[in-house]
């Protein structure tokens, strides 16, 4: 089974996107198939130009759907209509494997389509939207960042993607307006 959060960490290959210009980490076929092998495959081809961009097209959907989520609306129907389109095309799991980290979902690549090699991160959309994880989905309460995560936390309260980022921004500005006030 793919990491619940494989799908939102696909999303978040474009981030800061509350900003003019937000920064895209997949500016490339390339860059898409790096990311693959990183993430889902151990063997990821470069896609063509159609291909690479269904799969921007699909990042978007997977980050509009979770969004939502996170902010407790219903998705839009055509991005539903979208991700459902997406795993109809995609290969099935049918066949168990172990590896060193336990077990995975072995993929007969038939293809290097995108969405074939998307596989794993459209599973993880429709495992997390379906499971009782998807009410931890968020997003990151920075409205420059814009970062999508799966909370964790035991409380059920984390605001920030991460405290080394977002939530330290956070706390610095408090502290530079409480000391401004107060001089």
């Amino acid at each position: 089974m793919p990491r619940p959060d494989l799908c939102l960490e696909f999303a978040n290959t474009r981030y800061w996107r509350g900003q003019d210009t937000p920064t895209e980490t997949l500016g490339s076929p390339e860059d898409l198939a790096t990311w693959a092998v990183a993430n889902v495959s151990k063997e990821a081809r470069p896609a063509a130009k159609h291909e690479f961009e269904r799969a921007l097209e699909l990042r978007e959907t997977i980050y509009r759907l979770f969004d939502a989520a996170a902010h407790d609306k219903a998705p839009a129907p055509r991005d539903l209509q979208s991700l459902n389109a997406a795993l109809a095309e995609a290969p099935t799991r049918s066949k168990l494997r172990k590896d060193r980290e336990g077990f995975s979902w072995e993929v007969e690549m038939k293809s290097s389509t995108a969405v074939g090699q998307l596989a794993p991160v459209l599973w993880s959309a429709g495992d997390l939207l379906a499971g009782p994880q998807l009410a931890r989905v968020r997003r990151c309460a920075n409205p420059e960042c814009g970062w999508l995560f799966l909370d964790d936390s035991r409380a059920g309260k984390r605001r920030w993607c991460s405290m080394q980022s977002c939530g330290n921004r956070a706390k610095a500005r408090r502290h530079y307006h409480k000391t401004k006030e107060e001089a």
